[in-house]
């Protein structure tokens, strides 16, 4: 899904309240695509990956498509499970 289908998707754009959360629902958007990347770069599906950290593929959907609100442990153990390390900056 790009970010106007999940626009699209989440609220009507002309609703006050989407554009004072704007930012951050783009950020949390932002964070399941990259989560959604990662995975697919790596080769797997959310139900291979959801078996390595000892989950369901229910809840990696929700990681990627709803990533507000994810613990820090939570993104640690998503990258140990694609073989990679969490690399967190700010700017």
């Amino acid at each position: 899904m790009d970010f106007d289908a999940f626009i699209n998707n989440k609220v009507v754009p002309v609703n006050p309240e989407f554009w004072e959360n704007y930012e951050q629902e783009y950020k949390d958007f932002e964070l399941g695509e990259l989560l959604k990347h990662a995975r697919k770069e790596a080769g797997l599906t959310q139900a291979e990956i959801a078996k390595r950290l000892e989950t369901t593929p229910s809840a990696v959907s929700r990681w990627e498509n709803h990533a507000g609100n994810l613990r820090f442990s939570t993104l640690q153990n998503y990258a140990k499970a694609l073989d990679k390390k969490l690399s967190i900056s700010f700017s």
